[in-house]
């Protein structure tokens, strides 16, 4: 999920990173990593003109129908599932009809085989009609616990496992997904923060403070979080693991956050970054994101990068943002 633009259309061309995300990491206790953005730089500074056709899709269970009632709500003419070939007479309608001031439509796997046929059809109907592309995907763990709850079967169907539909419904959709404006990762969403994005990214007007931020805190021993946009490595810090009165508590336990911040070099990067959080958060609401994903990672995620997140997260609320936090690998084993 890192390597999505959240708003490429300042160009008014295709997304050209790859999902996933965040730095490599460096030696372990190395440094702190420096913020590299870990998405391709997106427009040139110009706020995107509002599109007249929006085309969602992406992967089952991902949140398209959610989408398209946001949309509609919005005052968007909406389409479920509108067959591939009557896309370019859809597309001509919205452009020419005085009655629609802009329509969003669905296109998804339930196409079958006619789905190749669409990259074609959306670089033609993207030269006649302001339009973009919005595409929708999730973990798979996430999809699967959204099918259990459902408990409706995945549109692929053929006997095999959901997980396996899964795959090979990324696979045959990855040419949609490369042409993409928009990627977004739904996995952190709920209902209504998930509304609350695309009202931000669709619905005209932004306040920086109404930029929705997610602050993780991870372990590098299982993955960088896949959605990150910014990446930090705190493993420069002292490692409350190695003391065994710490190592079964969290950064969340008085004594350990106390043990942390006893070093002149915590204070100093919770400082450090804080301010730079404040001074680019209002750099990417110019350029459109209307969520921003930022990575703490230590060694287990479980002690500094817990502390770190937390603190972090304290300082941009005081500062007038809407902040989220989570910590990904806080109850798994040291």
């Amino acid at each position: 999920m890192l390597r999505e633009v959240m708003r490429r259309a300042a160009a008014g061309g295709p997304q050209s990173g790859s999902e996933a995300g965040g730095g490599a990491s460096g030696p372990k206790d190395s440094a702190a990593q420096a913020a590299v953005p870990s998405r391709a730089a997106p427009g040139r500074g110009r706020r995107a003109r509002p599109p007249k056709l929006v085309v969602i899709t992406g992967l089952s269970g991902s949140g398209k129908g959610t989408v398209l009632k946001c949309l509609e709500d919005l005052g968007y003419y909406s389409v479920d599932n509108l067959p591939i070939e009557l896309i370019p007479k859809f597309a001509e309608l919205t452009r020419d009809s005085p009655n629609i001031r802009a329509a969003a439509l669905v296109v998804d796997i339930r196409e079958r085989e006619r789905l190749r046929d669409f990259p074609l059809i959306y670089k033609r109907i993207r030269r006649r009609i302001a339009t973009r592309l919005l595409f929708l995907e999730a973990d798979e763990a996430t999809l699967i616990r959204r099918f259990s709850e459902t408990r409706r079967p995945h549109p692929l169907g053929g006997g095999r496992s959901v997980a396996r539909n899964i795959q090979q419904e990324r696979r045959l959709l990855a040419p949609i997904r490369a042409l993409a404006d928009l990627v977004l990762n739904t996995s952190k969403f709920n209902v209504h923060e998930l509304r609350e994005v695309v009202e931000e990214t669709f619905g005209g007007g932004r306040d920086q403070s109404r930029i929705m931020i997610y602050v993780t805190s991870f372990g590098y021993r299982y993955g960088v979080p896949a959605d990150s946009d910014l990446v930090f490595d705190v493993r420069f810090l002292p490692n409350p693991n190695y003391l065994p009165q710490y190592r079964k508590l969290s950064g969340r336990h008085p004594q350990v956050a106390r043990f942390i911040r006893s070093f002149p070099q915590t204070l100093e990067f919770i400082e450090r970054i804080s301010s730079l959080l404040v001074y680019l958060l209002p750099h990417y609401v110019r350029e459109g994101k209307s969520y921003l994903t930022i990575a703490f990672g230590c060694t287990g995620g479980q002690h500094r990068s817990v502390l770190i997140a937390d603190e972090i997260r304290k300082r941009l609320a005081r500062a007038g943002y809407k902040v989220k936090t989570t910590h990904r690998d806080i109850a798994r084993a040291a």
